[in-house]
This record gives structure tokens, C-alpha cells and sequence, in this order.
């Protein structure tokens, strides 16, 4: 049984950037069909789940704490940290881009709807050698991207212009249908009622997502140059598999580009009700957790530690000899400083709880780290080194970790403690200092101390795996968010938004992200094709 329906612009997928798409078109009055694959309570795809985290450039609240950014300075750190290939003219477009706009586009644009940030700028993915952020640029939102998510649509559902919207949820595109070389619509299977639906519209818009909830596409496309991890956590969505990626490739002419590149996180671990198979949650790692190997050896000689590169940090873990790390810490720094990416176990933030957000910011979030020791199987907890050490032989079903090991890892580390702090000689410790001294760092970074200091127990120890989060390649777009074929020129009526179009361009962020591109690059992008579609 097949019906059909008519539009002026079809978009498909429902995450944040087909919510601002469609947003912006309904302000325009068109007529629009959002297609989306998953249930009505996921509308807003990863944004709904996520922290909320925004890199933002030449912000109020930048001013406020003495920041001096500018569009240029930021533009170079973009650039250089990306590494990104000077002759890709459509991600340079859009690099230079989102630093020049992303205040107007994306921090106006939010603030416009009601929306906050939280009053302070965190700094994160410093490069390893100072060559990332120069300066803090991660603003958080005030709800989590969940509170943007919520807002947006009601803004959506609030518009009052001609035209309409329908919103057709657990329907999945099967093919664009295309005549003449452009897309004329699309036949979409609603997967409820298990019928198919055929879908008119002139102008198709893009959204669904990237490549890396699929583990074949993640394989398929990995860099020959780079070490491959046996396995990895789905940290992104199933449904993100590239399939449309390649049926636009093959049947309209699109072309897919730098689908190799990927923000994938170094430290996560099985989520304990997982959503779907396979999913990963992401943590935010502790800066001074000892980052061991399999044997429980630190990994070296330059530790690991993160907060500055990483893409660095992926990379050296997928080449160790096992698909698992573990990180060795006590209570007393998990409390401070263990979080986990993501809006589902930041309710303080999520829930918009000011008061306990302060004191758990203030006296330690032992809520957390309790539910964590309760729930997660490869969060180890243990008063004695070599009580811990048989937990984590036991979870892993081997004797690589030797007590013995362990221990001097700990007490090697601790040595540096012996002498005074005029005296320390570590790299992790020197990384850790320099953190510090950025106020809203040094709230969440504990001062350095001996693993065994007195009181400070128990040990923990916690396994961690890749996870896959982003895809950094995707179609080829021009600034207006209208998707390229192999000549260069675009293809009439079809545009890509999102992470689908690698964040604009089909690269905006070279090999690496400066971190919280992510959100903005949805909303830049999908913002620029409703201009370009309502003109």
C-alpha cells in the first residue's frame, strides 16, 4: 500500500540540524516534511543527549573574563590544529565561516530564543604543544543541548506563517527520487505501519546524521596510515550507517569526501542500559588519572592526558596491543573530576539544579562516582592495590595485571611527591598545573598529591575502550549548504546539512576539532540552506 504526500522542502532526519532547517523554512512559510527515523521522545537525535558544550568565538561572556578573541586568531588555531588540506576550498569556506559568525549565528541566535550559557568559558583541546586553543572557547549551555533541542521545537511548533509542517517519525527514506538531475521527492517505508509513502517536493535537504554508528563504515573508511583499534564502542546511533551518503553519491552525483576523518573519544565504557547494541558512553577522563596499558603498565614515555589533543590521545591508544586501557585514580579525584559526556548524567546542569550544581562542583560529585561503582561493571573499586588489581584480572578473564606492577606504577608515581613540590619532575603533573591555572579548570582539576595519600581512598580503577562519536568527512557542500557533484557545481534543489556534510564544506574541521564545533557547525549550516532555500 503506497500514498503520497506533497511538500516545499523535504528534510530528513530529525536531529538538530534538520530541527533548525525546518525551523527556518517554516519561517519562511514553506510548506515542510521532516522525515525521521527514530521515535518522537528521541526528536533531536545525539543533540538531545548531549552536554551542550559550544566552541563560540568573540562571545559577551568571553569579554567578561577577559578573553581576547577574534574571528582571526581563532581562524588560526582552527586551521593549524585541523591540519586542514589548503587546496579544500569548500572546508576553508566554511572554517573561516563558522569563526566569523558563529557569535551572531549561533550565541545571538541562541540567546534570542531564551536560552542560556553558564557564566563561565571552559579551555579545552589546548594541543599538545599549545597548538589548539589558545584561548578558552567552550561555552556550555545552561540545560544541556536538551534545553536547545525542547526550545527549538516549540519554537517550531509555534510558528505562524503559511504553509504547514508534518513531522513523520519512525519513517525511514528508502531512495531520493530525482528527474532531470534534481531530486524530485523521495518513496520513505514508515517502519510502524510497514507501508511505504511517497513524498513530492522540490527542494530535499539533508540531515541525517554521519557514517559512524555504522561499525562497517567506521572500518571501511579508516585511514590506511593510522592504527586501527580491534574494536570500539558505538558512541554515535545505528541509524547513522551511511547508506544515503552513498545512495546520493551513486544516483544524484554527490560526492563524499575525507569520510576517513573522525571524532572518536579514547576513554569510554559500555553503557549500562544501553539504548541500542553496542552503545558506549563517553567520559570526560580524569587529568590526573594514571592512563595504563593492559598490564597495567603507564603508558608512555609522554603520558597520557587529556584535555589537549584528542585526536592524539585515539591514536595512541588504538595502537596498544589490546582494544582496553585502564585509568588508575582514587575517590578523591573521581569525585572532583570524573564526568561523563553527554546530558544524561549531568541532571544538575540537564535539570538546570544551580544550588547542587555548585556544592557538587564545590565539594565533590560522590553521587556520580557511588552510581558508577553500583552500575558499571568496568568501574573498580578497592581499599588495597592488589585487592583492585584481582578485580581487574577478573573483569578481564586474564592474569595481565601483576600486583606487584601495580603497585610500583603507583609508588614511582608518588615519589615525585617525596621531595617537596619544588621537586616534581612529571609531565602529567607539569600538564596539570598549567590547567590549573585557568579558575574554571581548577574547580574541576585536583591539586597534584600521591595516589595513596591518607584519606584519599579507595583506589579505583576503570577500563576503558574507543568510542566512536563524529564523523569529520561528508558531502561536499558550498556555503549555502547545497550539495556539489565532482564538477564543482550544485545539484539543484538538494542540500546537506549537519554533521551529514561533514559540518559544512564535507570537512570543515580537518583531522581534528578544536571541540564544541559540533552543535554550532549543525546550526551554521542548517541556517545557511533555509536562506539559501527561502530565496
Amino acid at each position: 500500500m503506497s500514498s503520497r504526500t506533497q511538500a516545499d522542502v523535504m528534510i530528513v532526519g530529525g536531529g538538530l540540524a534538520g530541527l533548525v532547517t525546518a525551523l527556518e523554512c517554516r519561517r519562511a512559510g514553506k510548506h515542510v516534511v521532516l522525515v525521521d527515523r527514530d521515535t518522537p521522545r528521541r526528536f533531536g537525535g545525539l543533540a538531545l543527549w548531549a552536554f551542550g558544550g559550544m566552541a563560540l568565538v568573540g562571545t559577551p561572556l568571553q569579554r567578561r573574563m577577559k578573553i581576547p578573541d577574534t574571528p582571526e586568531r581563532a581562524l588560526q588555531d582552527w586551521l593549524r590544529f585541523g591540519e586542514l588540506d589548503l587546496t579544500d576550498q569548500h572546508s576553508l569556506a566554511w572554517a573561516r565561516y563558522y569563526v566569523e559568525h558563529s557569535r551572531s549565528e549561533v550565541y545571538d541566535w541562541l540567546l534570542a530564543h531564551g536560552l542560556k550559557f553558564l557564566p563561565a568559558v571552559n579551555w579545552v583541546e589546548r594541543g599538545l604543544y599549545g597548538d589548539g586553543n589558545q584561548l578558552p572557547r567552550y561555552h556550555v549551555l545552561w540545560g544541556c543541548a536538551q534545553a536547545m533541542v525542547k526550545r527549538l521545537f516549540a519554537a517550531l511548533q509555534a510558528v505562524d506563517t503559511p504553509g504547514s509542517l508534518q513531522v513523520l517519525h519512525r519513517h525511514r527514506v528508502i531512495a531520493i527520487e530525482s528527474s532531470a538531475g534534481r531530486p524530485t521527492g523521495a518513496r520513505v517505508r514508515d517502519e510502524a505501519q510497514d507501508r511505504e509513502l511517497r513524498i513530492d517536493a522540490p527542494v530535499v535537504v539533508l540531515a541525517m546524521g554521519g557514517i559512524n554508528g555504522s561499525s562497517e563504515q567506521v572500518i571501511a573508511h579508516w585511514p590506511a596510515d593510522r592504527p586501527r583499534p580491534a574494536r570500539m564502542l558505538n558512541g554515535a546511533h545505528p541509524y547513522a550507517d551511511g547508506q544515503l551518503h552513498q545512495h546520493v553519491c551513486a544516483d544524484l552525483g554527490g560526492l563524499l569526501v575525507n569520510a576517513g576523518e573522525m571524532w572518536n573519544y579514547a576513554a569510554g565504557f559500555p553503557h549500562p542500559q544501553p539504548h541500542f547494541a553496542g552503545h558506549g558512553l563517553s567520559t570526560i577522563p580524569c587529568k590526573s588519572a594514571l592512563w595504563l596499558d593492559h598490564q597495567g603498565r603507564r603508558i608512555g614515555p609522554q603520558p597520557l592526558v587529556t584535555g589537549f589533543d584528542t585526536h592524539g590521545l585515539c591514536q595512541r591508544v588504538a595502537a596498544q596491543d589490546k582494544p582496553w586501557t585502564w585509568h588508575l585514580l582514587n575517590w578523591r579525584i573521581a569525585a572532583k573530576e570524573f564526568a561523563i559526556s553527554g546530558a544524561e548524567h549531568n541532571p544538575r546542569i540537564r535539570d538546570q539544579q544551580l544550588l547542587p550544581l555548585l556544592y557538587e562542583t564545590l565539594f565533590g560529585n560522590h553521587r556520580l562516582v557511588r552510581q558508577m561503582q553500583r552500575e558499571v561493571p568496568q568501574f573498580l573499586v578497592d581499599d588495597q592495590l592488589s585487592g583492585l588489581a584481582a578485580k581487574m584480572n577478573a573483569l578481564t578473564g586474564s592474569n595481565d595485571i601483576d600486583a606487584a606492577g601495580l603497585q610500583q606504577v603507583a609508588d614511582a608515581f608518588d615519589a615525585n611527591f617525596a621531595n617537596g613540590d619544588a621537586l616534581h619532575n612529571d609531565e602529567q603533573i607539569r600538564r596539570i598545573l598549567h590547567a590549573r591555572q585557568w579558575k574554571p579548570d581548577r574547580l574541576r582539576t585536583c591539586k597534584p598529591a600521591p595516589l595513596q595519600q591518607a584519606g584519599a581512598g579507595p583506589f579505583i580503577a576503570i577500563q576503558m575502550q574507543l568510542i566512536t562519536r563524529k564523523s569529520l568527512g561528508g558531502l561536499r557542500t558550498d556555503l549555502q549548504s547545497r550539495v556539489l557533484n565532482s564538477h564543482g557545481d550544485a545539484i539543484e534543489g538538494l542540500y546537506c546539512v549537519g554533521e551529514a556534510a561533514g559540518f559544512g564544506g564535507g570537512g570543515a574541521n580537518g583531522k581534528r576539532s578544536l571541540e564544541g564545533t559540533f552543535l554550532p557547525g549543525c546550526i551554521l549550516t542548517a541556517r545557511a540552506a533555509a536562506r539559501s532555500i527561502a530565496h
